[in-house]
C-alpha cells in the first residue's frame, strides 16, 4: 500500500508542475486522497463488505468532491488533478498511469445490472477537463480526449479526440516516452485542429467561390441579352 502510495505522489510530481513537495501533495490534493479512499473501498467491495464499501467511497465524495463508485477499477499511478466533479462509475476501468482532470465522467448508458455499462481507459489516457466518456468502450493506450467532449465510441490508441461527438483530430507518429508525450488538458496545439471549424471554414470557402460564380454567370447573361442601340435603329428602319 505505501509502495502504491509513493509511485501515485511520484506520477503527480511529474506531471503537475504546481506540485512543490510530497509532503504538500500528501495534505493538499484531493486527487491523492480520492485514491487512498478508493482502495480501501475497493477492498472492501471485493471482500462483500458492499455497504460499507459505499458509505466509505460516500465520505471520500463528500471530503474531496470526487465521486468513485467501489466496484470501480483503477490502476498504478493514476492522477486526477484537481478533481472537483469527477465521476467514476461503478464498471469502469481506469489502466496504469491515466490522467483525469475536473468534471470528467466515466459514465454508463446502460441500466442493465451486471453487465459493463461504463468505459476501459488503457494506460496513459489524458482524460481532459469536462470531457464525458459514456459506455462500454475501450479508450486506447495513450490517447487523449481533450476539454469538453463527449465521448461516445471507442477511441484508437495514440490519438487525440475533440469535439461533440468527439472526433479524432490528431495521430501521433513516433513512440517517445510517455513524459515527453504528456499534453496537459490534452488539447493539441494546432488552432484548426477542431474537425468542426474545419469544416465550416470549408464549407464557407466553397460557398464564397459559388456566389463569385454565380455572379460571372448573371453578368454574362445581362451581356448576352443587350441588344446593341445601332441595331435597334436598323430595325426601325
Amino acid at each position: 500500500m505505501f509502495k502504491s502510495l509513493r509511485e501515485d505522489i511520484d506520477a503527480i510530481l511529474a506531471r503537475d508542475p504546481a506540485a512543490g513537495s510530497r509532503l504538500e501533495i500528501l495534505l493538499s490534493y484531493p486527487g491523492i486522497h480520492a485514491i487512498m479512499v478508493h482502495r480501501l473501498a475497493h477492498m472492501l467491495w471485493r471482500s462483500g463488505f458492499r455497504g460499507l464499501a459505499r458509505f466509505i467511497s460516500y465520505l471520500g465524495r463528500i471530503v474531496t468532491g470526487i465521486e468513485i463508485h467501489p466496484g470501480a477499477k483503477i490502476g498504478r499511478r493514476v492522477f486526477i488533478d484537481h478533481g472537483t466533479g469527477v465521476v467514476i462509475g461503478q464498471t469502469a476501468d481506469v489502466g496504469d498511469d491515466c490522467t483525469l482532470y475536473q468534471g470528467v465522467t466515466l459514465g454508463g448508458t446502460s441500466l442493465e445490472r451486471g453487465q459493463k455499462r461504463h468505459p476501459t481507459l488503457e494506460a496513459g489516457v489524458l482524460v481532459s477537463a469536462g470531457a464525458k466518456v459514456l459506455g462500454p468502450f475501450t479508450v486506447g493506450k495513450g490517447a487523449q480526449i481533450g476539454s469538453n467532449a463527449v465521448v461516445l465510441h471507442a477511441v484508437p490508441p495514440g490519438v487525440t479526440v475533440v469535439g461533440i461527438p468527439a472526433k479524432v483530430v490528431e495521430k501521433k507518429t513516433t513512440s517517445t516516452p510517455p513524459k515527453a508525450e504528456f499534453v496537459p488538458y490534452g488539447n493539441p496545439s494546432d488552432d484548426d485542429a477542431d474537425p468542426t471549424a474545419k469544416e465550416l471554414v470549408a464549407l464557407r470557402t466553397e460557398i464564397a467561390a459559388l456566389t463569385e460564380r454565380l455572379e460571372q454567370i448573371e453578368q454574362e447573361r445581362k451581356k448576352a441579352t443587350v441588344v446593341p442601340l445601332t441595331s435597334r435603329r436598323e430595325a426601325a428602319s
